[in-house]
C-alpha cells in the first residue's frame, strides 16, 4: 500500500511553553513528520531570523536532528495586531515586546506589519511557502450589530483591512509566499461571507488564502465541508482542531456565556482532534478531491485533557484517515475483458 500524500505536523503555538528541541524530540518520538512552527516562545524568532543566518541555520538543524520537515511557519499572534482596534492589554501579552513598544495603538498596528512581511522574508530563507496566520479586524466589536451600526462603518472595515495588508502581500508576492489566513472569530474572515468579502477587499489576489481549521467554524454552524468546496482554490494550509458542540437543554449558546474552557455549562468546547464532530473522513476526502496536497497539522487544544496523551492519539486518529488515493476508477476493472 501507498502512502498518503499529506505530510502530518504538529502545530507549536501550544507548546512554546517548551524550548523547541524539546518539542520536536517529542513531535518525532510520536510519529509527526514536522512542525508547523509558531513565532512564540524560543521557537522562531522572526527579528533573529531575519537578521541572523547562523540563527536560522540552527532552527532548521533542530528540525533535521529529529529527521523532521517545515512546510509552514505561524505568525498568528501579531498578525492579530495589525487590523485590531482597540489595541488594548490582550496584544501586550500576546505580541513580543518589541512588537508593543510603547503600545500606542497605531505604532503596534504598524510594527505588527513589519513583523508579517518579516515572516514571510524568513519563510523564503527556511524554504517556506506559507505563513499561516490571524488579520485581526477593526470590525469585529460590532459583530451584533447593536448599537445600530452603518454600512459605511462595515464597509471602512475592510477597507482598513485591504489598506494594511496589500503592503504585507506585496512582500510575499516578492518572496514567493503565500498568507493562509486562519477564518476565526475575531477576524475580518469568519465565516462564509465575510471570507467572500475580504477576498474582494483585496481582488483576489493570489498571495491571500485560507488556513481551514473547521473548529472555529462547526460552533458557528458554518458548513465546514461546504467552505473547502467553495474556496477550493483558496485553502493553502489545513489546521485540525476539533470542537465538541453539547446538549445544553436551551441554557447555552454559541457565544460561550463567557464561561471558561471545558466548564460543562457552556454550549461548546475545543477538544483533541477525533474527539469533536467535526467530520474529518469527509475533510480529507473532499481536500483531496478539490486537490489540496499540503500539509495537515495538528492543532492541540483541549481543556479535558493532557497534551502528552492528546498530541499523539490525535496523530494515530489522522493518520487512520489519510489512506492513498486509488491509482484508477474503481470500476474501470468491470470493462476489462
Amino acid at each position: 500500500m501507498g502512502e498518503s500524500s499529506h505530510p502530518v505536523t504538529l502545530f507549536t503555538g501550544q507548546w512554546a511553553d517548551l524550548p523547541l528541541e524539546e518539542v520536536a524530540a517529542l513531535a518525532a518520538g510520536w510519529g509527526y513528520d514536522g512542525l508547523e512552527i509558531a513565532a512564540s516562545g524560543d521557537h522562531l524568532d522572526l527579528e533573529r531570523a531575519d537578521e541572523d543566518d547562523a540563527y536560522l541555520r540552527g532552527r532548521l538543524d533542530v528540525l533535521e536532528r529529529h529527521g523532521l520537515g517545515v512546510w509552514a511557519i505561524s505568525n498568528h499572534l501579531t498578525g492579530q495586531a495589525v487590523c485590531d482596534d482597540p489595541i488594548d492589554f490582550r496584544h501586550q501579552a500576546i505580541v513580543r515586546p518589541s512588537t508593543w513598544g510603547d503600545g500606542e495603538p497605531e505604532g503596534v498596528r504598524q510594527r505588527a506589519a513589519e513583523d508579517m512581511k518579516r515572516a514571510a522574508r524568513v519563510a523564503r530563507r527556511m524554504g517556506v511557502d506559507t505563513v499561516v496566520g490571524f488579520t485581526g479586524s477593526k470590525i469585529w466589536p460590532y459583530v451584533a450589530m447593536f448599537p445600530p451600526v452603518p454600512e459605511s462603518v462595515i464597509e471602512a472595515g475592510y477597507e482598513d483591512f485591504a489598506a494594511r495588508w496589500n503592503p504585507i502581500l506585496d512582500v510575499f508576492d516578492g518572496e514567493g509566499v503565500r498568507f493562509a489566513h486562519e477564518v476565526h472569530p475575531s477576524e475580518i474572515a469568519y465565516d462564509h461571507w465575510t471570507s467572500v468579502r475580504a477576498l474582494d477587499a483585496i481582488e483576489h489576489r493570489d498571495a491571500f488564502g485560507f488556513n481551514w481549521d473547521p473548529s472555529h467554524m462547526l460552533w458557528q454552524g458554518v458548513d465546514t465541508i461546504g467552505f473547502i468546496v467553495d474556496f477550493a482554490d483558496r485553502i493553502y494550509h489545513v489546521d485540525c482542531k476539533d470542537t465538541r458542540v453539547r446538549p445544553s437543554s436551551g441554557r447555552a449558546g454559541v457565544l460561550g456565556s463567557h464561561l471558561p474552557w471545558g466548564d460543562p455549562r457552556r454550549g461548546w468546547d475545543f477538544v483533541s482532534t477525533g474527539h469533536g464532530d467535526v467530520d474529518w473522513e469527509s475533510a480529507f476526502r473532499t481536500l483531496d478531491a478539490v486537490g489540496y496536497a499540503g500539509p495537515i497539522s495538528i492543532e492541540w487544544e483541549d481543556a479535558g485533557m493532557d497534551r502528552l496523551h492528546g498530541a499523539p492519539e490525535a496523530l494515530a486518529h489522522v493518520r487512520s484517515l489519510l489512506w492513498p488515493r486509488p491509482t484508477a476508477s474503481f470500476d474501470a476493472a468491470f470493462s476489462n475483458q
